[in-house]
């Protein structure tokens, strides 16, 4: 074999390192606005405002009934039980006259079924079903006699306040707001305790009656 001269080894041996592959440890360039994490590349954090994020409204929660009314104690627009707003007393239902009544125009009648409840009748129809003490029948709602005022008003908002008639402040009547409309509306009498003391359910004028039949 030709003697190579040192010259010509050296130029052999720069051009071979020239052209090696680049090594797989090789640093690559790191973008600044990721980073690593087990060989997934993920965006970089973003640092957390200080100032709380715009709140997103919530819907206003119903009120929850205190508790459920037992099964024909729910006194509603239509009535109580087979008592019925606009309709006649229902034969053989219990519910009658009883003691004296003062006006042959108005009469009242109640039931031995539901104590502390009487109803109006006039013209031969329910005009009114009035709730007052001892008795157990509730509105669906779960107000009943002994209810704070609070309570009446968080689900009847917008019921028209008035001076009671017998009792000083703070005792009112509170009226739903359609009660001149000619339908049945709800009409609540609170004591000076702020409580519900009587609840009445009827039509215009007999709902305001504040006397029975008067």
């Amino acid at each position: 074999m030709r003697n190579l001269s040192p010259a010509l080894i050296l130029a052999v041996a720069l051009a071979a390192c020239s052209s090696e592959p680049e090594s797989p440890n090789s640093a690559a360039p790191v973008d600044a606005t990721t980073e690593a994490t087990e060989g997934a590349t993920v965006p970089a954090a973003t640092p957390t405002p200080l100032s709380s994020p715009t709140p997103v409204a919530s819907p206003t929660a119903a009120p929850t009934p205190a508790e459920t009314p037992a099964p024909g104690k729910t006194l509603a627009l239509e009535g109580l039980g087979a008592l019925r707003i606009g309709e006649a007393v229902p034969r053989g239902s219990g519910w009658a006259e009883r003691g004296a009544q003062i006006d042959e125009g108005c009469r009242t009648v109640s039931s031995p079924a539901f104590p502390g409840v009487y109803a109006i009748v006039t013209e031969g129809k329910v005009r009114r079903i009035t709730v007052g003490q001892r008795s157990d029948v509730k509105l669906v709602e779960g107000i009943r006699v002994g209810s704070s005022e609070q309570a009446v008003r968080q689900w009847f908002g917008g019921f028209r306040a008035e001076p009671h008639k017998y009792e000083d402040r703070p005792a009112k009547y509170l009226t739903a707001p359609n009660a001149a409309s000619g339908d049945p509306a709800v009409r609540f009498e609170i004591g000076q305790d702020g409580k519900v003391s009587l609840i009445h359910v009827g039509t215009m004028p007999v709902l305001a009656y504040v006397e029975g039949c008067a």
